[in-house]
């Protein structure tokens, strides 16, 4: 006999093959060097860490919003953390210093991606404020303007893109340049 509701059921965990597609799509798109060069993003270990962070948020926020997506959202937000512990003891960081240091990421994670979300439902404006404030180190609002532009047509791209596509890492991030010629 089947019971109609199983609370002990486990969700069912995307492949890793995907989780690691889509995170790899985030880091590549993140390591442009368009959004350094020409969209003021400084180009340093914070800047690039910054510049990731507004990636991830992008497609988890888009995951969360897809039937089925919040298992996925989950599992690609879990190995961004083994992604960020990996690095730091890849540069040395010791065993003590590591939790701290993981600390300090959730919160810059959480912290920045409350503010674009609240930036979101205020405009974009207020978007592009978040953006210069958190990942142009408060200078240059007019590329933080640009990063804005990118943004909205980030989120437009991976809207129409469906669930399936989504977790074949069968879709792309509009060119970064593309901002430029809109804004």
């Amino acid at each position: 006999m089947l019971w109609p509701f199983n609370h002990f059921r486990r969700p069912r965990v995307p492949a890793r093959s995907t989780i690691e597609t889509i995170y790899g799509m985030i880091v590549t798109q993140a390591r442009e060097p368009l959004f350094y060069r020409d969209l003021g993003v400084p180009d340093t270990v914070n800047g690039r860490f910054d510049l990731l962070l507004m990636h991830l948020w992008l497609v988890l926020r888009r995951l969360k919003s897809a039937e089925g997506g919040v298992g996925l959202s989950q599992a690609l937000f879990d190995h961004f953390c083994i992604d960020m512990d990996d690095n730091l003891r890849e540069m040395g960081v010791g065993d003590l210093t590591v939790p701290k240091r993981m600390q300090a990421f959730g919160e810059a994670f959480y912290g920045r991606t409350a503010a674009y979300d609240l930036a979101l439902t205020d405009g974009d404006e207020a978007l592009a404020q978040s953006f210069c404030k958190n990942i142009l180190n408060g200078q240059n609002i007019d590329k933080a303007r640009e990063l804005a532009v990118y943004a909205r047509e980030a989120m437009a791209v991976l809207a129409r893109t469906n669930l399936a596509t989504l977790t074949k890492g069968a879709w792309h991030f509009p060119a970064p340049q593309a901002a430029r010629t809109t804004a």
